[in-house]
């Protein structure tokens, strides 16, 4: 799916999106997806056992909890590697902008299914 490219503009794209913790792809290169999510609130625990997880603050405010580790807070212009396999739970007290790389193949959450998960089709297809 490297011809993937539906709004060159990051303001445009999240302007499209209605729903919160719900990533749509915004372009593809090299196996990996860029996508888009508004988020507020707390998501859902869970981890990603072979990739990595890219967050960049586009606007707002992201903490990114950890089990094991201290949390991460991170503000615009922000970024954030979370390693394979390492449980986290992003959470946004008020509304985030978030831009995610990832695989393409990366489970929307992990291994674990809640009413949060998003299949990749759903998170694929065109926005507006």
């Amino acid at each position: 799916m490297n011809e993937i490219v539906r709004q060159p503009n990051l303001d445009a794209a999240f302007g499209q999106l209605s729903e919160f913790w719900s990533p749509r792809v915004v372009a593809a290169a090299n196996g990996q997806y860029v996508k888009v999510a508004k988020v507020k609130g707390e998501f859902v625990w869970h981890a990603h056992a072979d990739e990595d997880e890219f967050f960049l603050v586009h606007r707002g405010e992201l903490t990114i909890r950890y089990r094991d580790r201290p949390d991460v807070v991170l503000r615009e212009g922000d970024f954030h590697v979370v390693p394979k396999g390492v449980e986290h739970n992003p959470c946004a007290a008020d509304e985030c902008w978030v831009v995610l790389v990832e695989p393409a193949q990366t489970k929307h959450t992990g291994e674990t299914i809640s009413d949060m998960t998003k299949p990749i089709e759903q998170q694929a297809a065109p926005l507006g």
